[in-house]
């Protein structure tokens, strides 16, 4: 009985690509696609009016991207990173144009007292707050952020996909942090609002 031929991994398609073999970089496309929408959506909700061309331009990007991946990450990191930045893009263009909408974006482990709210009116604003917070924060500081709260990347893997010294991610994430305590310390009804449940 004939073996069926081996499944070419995401690392294998990559390296293919980038050497200029299109069936390659559609497959590894297509490998990659919903991993790049699931990012998209959970750093802009699925609400957001641009999360469908924010997903698209960064599947093209990716294509665009691929001769000059070397393998310093993982495909899917490298696919995820370019992602995050389109939509960090989409959040401070809306944000110019003082659009609201109701995004849900899951940040566990920034704050716990999202995690653990217990009245979903209040959990949803919590969300939508700390998003709003995460678009005012410098670009690299924001995409930093996002790779290791929202997508849940190690310090090494966020250095990897953002091609940066793990002390830079490292100070990324401080600056973040501080910057975000910062303005919410300073507004009451920020503080009050994200004060943890009793």
């Amino acid at each position: 009985m004939a073996l069926l031929a081996a499944t070419p991994t995401a690392q294998t398609l990559a390296e293919q690509a980038s050497s200029g073999d299109t069936r390659a970089a559609a497959q590894l496309l297509r490998l990659l696609a919903p991993g790049m929408l699931r990012t998209a959506h959970a750093l802009l909700g699925r609400a957001h009016p641009d999360v469908d061309d924010v997903a698209q331009q960064s599947m093209i990007a990716l294509v665009q991207a691929l001769p000059s991946f070397r393998g310093e990450c993982t495909p899917a990191h490298f696919a995820n990173s370019i992602t995050t930045r389109f939509a960090l893009a989409a959040r401070r263009r809306q944000a110019t144009r003082s659009a609201r909408t109701d995004d849900a974006v899951e940040v566990d482990g920034l704050f716990s007292e999202v995690r653990s709210a217990v009245d979903h009116v209040l959990a949803e604003r919590r969300r939508a707050v700390i998003q709003e917070l995460l678009g005012t924060l410098p670009e690299v500081q924001a995409e930093t952020l996002a790779l290791r709260v929202v997508l849940g990347l190690s310090l090494g893997e966020v250095a990897a996909a953002t091609q940066v010294p793990l002390n830079t991610v490292r100070s990324r994430i401080r600056l973040a942090k501080e910057a975000l305590m910062a303005r919410i310390e300073a507004d009451p009804a920020l503080l009050e609002l994200l004060e943890p449940t009793p």
